[in-house]
């Protein structure tokens, strides 16, 4: 994948992260601006992906967007919600961040 196309996996990712978490911030509160903004970022964040795919392909763009808005979802569960990890999910979020690197490695690259 180019420079060009990890920038706008990046921006879907941005976008799908934020989506996310104005979502949880909707379960707690019901406030219905709340559902409709992060039914808007989800928008923003296909759109964005449709983009992806086409410079990149679905099998990587998809795979590393998934496992960093895991690792990154853990975390804002955690950092900003108040939520708590089990050892058995802190070790899957260790391993999905091991996911990304192995779904990333250059082809041909060498250990």
């Amino acid at each position: 994948m180019s420079g060009g196309g990890l920038v706008w996996l990046a921006a879907a990712m941005a976008a799908f992260v934020a989506a996310n978490s104005v979502l949880r911030s909707y379960a707690s509160s019901g406030v219905m601006l709340a559902l409709a903004g992060a039914l808007g970022l989800f928008l923003v964040g296909n759109l964005i992906m449709v983009r992806v795919m086409r410079e990149g392909g679905l099998a990587l763009a998809v795979a590393i967007s998934s496992v960093v808005q895991l690792v990154l979802l853990a975390l804002i569960g955690v950092l900003w919600f108040g939520e708590r990890l089990t050892p058995v999910q802190v070790t899957g979020v260790a391993l999905g961040i091991v996911a990304v690197a192995l779904i990333a490695w250059p082809q041909g690259g060498r250990v």
